[in-house]
C-alpha cells in the first residue's frame, strides 16, 4: 500500500493554508450564499413596494390638502355672505322687503297674571305716493283695469288681499330701490 502523505513544512504549509481545498467545504457555502441572496431581493423588493405605497400617499396627501384650501375658501366666502345678510340695516331691508313692519310697543305679563304696559299695534309708515300717470299706451280718459286692486286696498307679498286686522304692507317700487339691491349675492371663486 501507499504511504501517507507527509505534512508539509514551512512555505508550501503556508501556500496549502491559503488555498482552499476541494471537498465537502464547497458544497456547505451553496445554501448561505443562495439565503443571502433572497435576503437581499426580498429586502429590495420590499423597499420598492413601500416606496411606491409612501408616493402613493404622498400624491393623495397633496389632492386632500387642495381639497381643503377650495373648502376652506368656499366657507369664508358663505361666512362672509352670511355675516353681510346679518347686518341689522340689511335685515330692517329684507324684512321691509318682505311687507314686516316695526312693532309697536309691547305688554308684559308679570307672573302673578298682571298686565304690564299698553300694547300699540305696529304700523307702516307712509309711503310716498307716486302721482298716478297713465301709461304710454292707455287713451287720457280710460277706465282703470278691473282686475287691478283698489287704490286703497293693500296686497301681501304673495299679491293676495292682507287679512282684516293686519298691518298693511307696501312693496317696495322697483323705480325707487338702489341698483345695489337688484344686483345677485356675490358668487365664490372658481366655482
Amino acid at each position: 500500500m501507499s504511504k501517507p502523505a507527509a505534512p508539509l513544512k514551512g512555505r508550501a504549509a503556508r501556500l496549502a493554508r491559503l488555498m482552499p481545498s476541494t471537498g465537502p467545504s464547497t458544497a456547505a457555502r451553496t445554501p448561505f450564499v443562495l439565503l443571502v441572496v433572497l435576503l437581499l431581493g426580498g429586502g429590495l423588493i420590499t423597499l420598492l413596494l413601500l416606496n411606491s405605497a409612501l408616493n402613493e400617499g404622498s400624491f393623495r396627501l397633496s389632492e386632500l390638502k387642495r381639497d381643503t384650501t377650495e373648502l376652506t375658501d368656499e366657507q369664508q366666502a358663505l361666512q362672509r355672505d352670511v355675516d353681510s345678510r346679518s347686518q341689522p340695516d340689511a335685515l330692517e331691508r329684507r324684512a321691509r322687503e318682505l311687507g314686516m313692519v316695526p312693532g309697536g310697543s309691547p305688554a308684559f305679563l308679570n307672573p302673578d297674571g298682571t298686565v304690564r304696559g299698553k300694547p300699540t299695534e305696529a304700523t307702516a309708515p307712509p309711503s310716498p305716493s307716486p302721482s298716478p300717470t297713465p301709461s304710454p299706451g292707455a287713451p287720457a280718459g280710460a277706465a282703470p283695469d278691473p282686475d287691478a286692486p283698489a287704490a286703497g286696498a293693500t296686497t301681501g307679498p304673495s299679491g293676495s288681499a292682507s287679512p282684516s286686522g293686519s298691518v298693511p304692507a307696501t312693496e317696495p317700487d322697483p323705480a325707487t330701490v338702489p341698483e345695489a339691491e337688484n344686483t345677485p349675492p356675490p358668487t365664490s371663486p372658481g366655482r
